[in-house]
Formats: C-alpha cells, sequence, structure tokens
C-alpha cells in the first residue's frame, strides 16, 4: 500500500498538470443558511438529529423580499420521511427572496416534480451521495438503496448544476461505502467534488462516536483526486476541529484540493509556500 508521502506527490502532480497554481479559501459569512422547515424534519438522522438546523434561519421569520439577507443563501430543511426537503410547497416563496441571490439548495432525496419546481430556483444543488445501502439505513433510518441516491443524482444533473457531496466517516466514524460512492460519482459525471467529514455532534444518536481515522479519510481524499483528475474538489466545511483540522487541512493543499472552506492559518502558509496564489471568497464554496 502507497505511503501518504507518495501519494501526496501524485496528487499534486495531477493538480499541476490540469490546474493553474491557484487555490480558493472560502470563508462564507455572506451565504446565509435558511430552512424550509425551521427545525422540524420527520427523520432523526444520527450525525444531525436536527442540531444543525436549529442553527439556521427559518423561512418562516424571513421578512418581505429578505431584507437581511446575505447576497446568496443556503437553502435547506429537515427531510419527509421519504428523505426529501419539501422544497415545492415553498416554491412562490422562495422565488421571491430569489431576486438578485444565489441558491445553493440541499434537495435529499426528491422525486420528478418537484426537481420541475427545483431546478428554475437552483444555482447549484448540494447532493449528499452516500454510497452504502446499510449506511442509508442506519444513519438515516431510510428504506431506501443506492440506486436511489444514484437515481436522483442523475435527473437533478439533467436540469441544474449539482455539486456531489460525499461525507467521509458518515457511518460512525466507518469508513464504509464513500469508494462505492467515488465511483459511481465517476460514472454517473461530476462536474466538481466536495468531500466532509464526519463531526460528532453533541445532541445526537452519534454524539460519542469519533471521527474516522485521519489516515484512512487522508487516503480517501486522495482517491477523490486521483479519481477526478480534471474536475474541480473541495474540502466542505463540515470536518473535525483541532489538530486533526489542521493535518487534514494542510494534507489537502498537498493532495491538490482546489478549495477549502475556512482552512487553518497553517494550510494557508503552506499553500503560500507551495506556490499557489490564494483567493478568498465569502460565500458557499459551491456557488
Amino acid at each position: 500500500m502507497e505511503g501518504l508521502g507518495e501519494l501526496e506527490a501524485k496528487c499534486w502532480a495531477i493538480r499541476e498538470e490540469n490546474f493553474p497554481p491557484v487555490i480558493t479559501l472560502s470563508y462564507p459569512t455572506q451565504t446565509t443558511t435558511v430552512s424550509v422547515t425551521g427545525a422540524d424534519c420527520a427523520l432523526d438522522c444520527a450525525h444531525c438529529g436536527g442540531v444543525y438546523l436549529r442553527r439556521m434561519t427559518p423561512l418562516a421569520t424571513v421578512a418581505g423580499r429578505g431584507e437581511g439577507l446575505g447576497p446568496s443563501c443556503l437553502i435547506s430543511g429537515g427531510c419527509t420521511a421519504g428523505g426529501g426537503v419539501p422544497l415545492a410547497v415553498h416554491a412562490g416563496r422562495l422565488a421571491a427572496l430569489k431576486s438578485g441571490r444565489r441558491f445553493n439548495i440541499h434537495t435529499g432525496l426528491i422525486d420528478d416534480a418537484d426537481i420541475d419546481v427545483v431546478a428554475p430556483l437552483a444555482d447549484t444543488v448540494s447532493f449528499d451521495f452516500v454510497g452504502a445501502d446499510d449506511t442509508i439505513r442506519e444513519v438515516f433510518g431510510l428504506n431506501r438503496k443506492v440506486a436511489d441516491y444514484a437515481a436522483c443524482y442523475h435527473k437533478l444533473r439533467a436540469r441544474c448544476r449539482v455539486a456531489p457531496h460525499v461525507c467521509i466517516g458518515l457511518h460512525g466514524g466507518e469508513i464504509r461505502g464513500e469508494y462505492q460512492a467515488l465511483a459511481l460519482l465517476k460514472l454517473l459525471g461530476a462536474d466538481s467534488l466536495t468531500l466532509i467529514v464526519f463531526t460528532p455532534t453533541r445532541g445526537t444518536r452519534y454524539a460519542g462516536r469519533k471521527p474516522p481515522d485521519l489516515d484512512a479519510a487522508l487516503t480517501v481524499m486522495a482517491a477523490a483526486r486521483q479519481l477526478f483528475p480534471d474536475v474541480p474538489v473541495r474540502l466542505g466545511c463540515m470536518r473535525p476541529g483541532g489538530r486533526y483540522r489542521d493535518t487534514m487541512d494542510q494534507a489537502a493543499v498537498r493532495l491538490g484540493f482546489n478549495a477549502i472552506v475556512k482552512p487553518t492559518p497553517a494550510a494557508v502558509r503552506l499553500a503560500e509556500s507551495l506556490g499557489l496564489t490564494a483567493v478568498g471568497r465569502g460565500e458557499c464554496c459551491v456557488l
């Protein structure tokens, strides 16, 4: 098995061959997070448990045409029992808020009718892609299959710009279906790829779990860079903090990632020392 140093060298060569020496550093303070369901969700996902919804602005509290919202919004919400965010019923309100703004929309598993409604509103759809049936059951509590996620992703991609997200260690910190998810996305096609990392969160069923083994997570990241050599690969906002984050962020630079959200100072310094020009952005990394 290749060591991390060898993987970093291979991935850096891929970056140099396919991209200019630029890295995007995203600090999404200008993107307002909005939940169409407030704190309500029909699921009790093991990694979330509604905790993240409570940190968002409820759509019901947004006045008028969204005075006070940023120039872009992350539109999300709790899911129905079927695993989709109920966006269609809020389409009129969202259309009124969109004026002059860009929307990154979380959809979950939505049906054809909802895709018809969402596509015209979305500048980007962020789609969480899962690669193991047992993870879907264990984490989300859904009786759905990887094939359902692939089919929904395919339909969305035919109608709008889609940014697939793969969560490393989603199955309570275990590496379970990540490589399968990457392989399937390679088959289906992707214009970008965002990797996030399971982070134990107080108040959830996985609060007592640990993040995925760091070396194992970095190996998944290396696989993503190699599978998608000419596609922008990003390290997204969800990942553990502390020394874990600092090590991961610096590895992301060496692995040739194109963007990092809220990078640690050491990662920024490393990027500059390796000859990369850092470009800062104040909005969600996929917009």
